[in-house]
């Protein structure tokens, strides 16, 4: 496998397309936004010059990597000779089963699809297809250079043989892939939302502060971030609309949102995003501040 298609040009589509094209892929980044794949590209060249001064990647690598990768705006002309594609597009269903309605068309018929969804049913999903066999959960972890899980989530009627493949194409990466079943949330998201909730609601209950909270979970827990400013980074729209998927799908009262979440993503406080969450993000700033309301 040599062709791959990255459907989707934000965040965590340009992370894919540089760990692949970093292990010598050819990546075809597709978007109808040209400015956000120009921003992909532009990202990328950022984030290889990030490691490059850590040490763990060089000029040449860089090079060679931005030559492995083309943008496309047309669906058709992105995804054609695609041996993988990865949809990487928003959280929202709806899009995503329009992107997987025209992939079924569009890209070659072996082809593999797999989704970066982090919560919403691969089965679902494949439903949309004529080849739900070939469907499959391929979720990377933000920031993708940098994150070695891959949890790989198999559909109701995802073929052992394309799982085989996603395991070994993740090690290629240089990933520790995860094979897991489709259940909302998966395993990452089912236990991580769940704990961030809680988070949410030891704060909108008066038990602690954003900071003590944070502090209690690295220090005593050995979290590398605490649980409220994950939620900031993750995005709280994000946070929101997992545990809205968590809820529907279980039918569990206890994977509601907290009211706090709900009330702060609909004044659009979304964490790093827009600048203001339970933290403060001042532009170029690398202080952490608690947001003012929580003071």
């Amino acid at each position: 496998m040599t062709n791959i298609s990255v459907v989707g040009a934000g965040t965590m589509g340009n992370g894919i397309a540089h760990v692949f094209a970093q292990a010598g892929f050819k990546v075809n980044i597709v978007d109808i936004s040209l400015a956000q794949l120009d921003r992909a590209v532009a990202n990328i060249s950022k984030n290889f010059d990030r490691q490059i001064a850590k040490g763990i990647s060089t000029e040449e690598q860089k090079k060679k990597a931005l030559a492995n990768i083309s943008t496309h705006s047309n669906m058709s002309e992105g995804v054609k000779n695609a041996e993988l594609v990865i949809e990487a597009a928003t959280e929202n269903i709806d899009l995503k089963l329009q992107i997987f309605e025209q992939l079924d068309s569009l890209s070659p018929k072996d082809a593999i699809l797999a989704t970066n969804t982090s919560s919403i049913s691969i089965t679902k999903i494949a439903a949309v297809t004529r080849t739900a066999s070939r469907v499959i959960g391929m979720h990377f972890m933000n920031p993708v250079p940098v994150m070695k899980l891959v949890e790989i989530i198999n559909g109701y009627a995802t073929s052992k043989d394309v799982t085989d493949k996603i395991v070994e194409i993740s090690q290629q990466l240089g990933k520790i892939p995860c094979v897991v079943n489709d259940y909302p949330g998966f395993i990452a998201n089912r236990i991580l939302m769940p704990m961030i909730n809680e988070a949410i609601y030891s704060l909108y209950e008066g038990v602690a502060g954003v900071e003590q909270i944070d502090t209690v979970m690295k220090l005593g827990m050995a979290h590398p971030m605490g649980p409220l400013q994950l939620a900031d980074f993750i995005g709280l729209d994000v946070c929101h609309s997992i545990l809205g998927v968590l809820h529907d799908g279980f039918g569990n009262p206890k994977y509601a949102p907290c009211p706090l979440l709900v009330n702060m993503v609909t004044a659009g406080k979304l964490g790093v995003k827009s600048g203001e969450g339970f933290y403060e993000y001042a532009p170029g700033s690398k202080d952490l501040r608690v947001s003012r309301r929580f003071l």
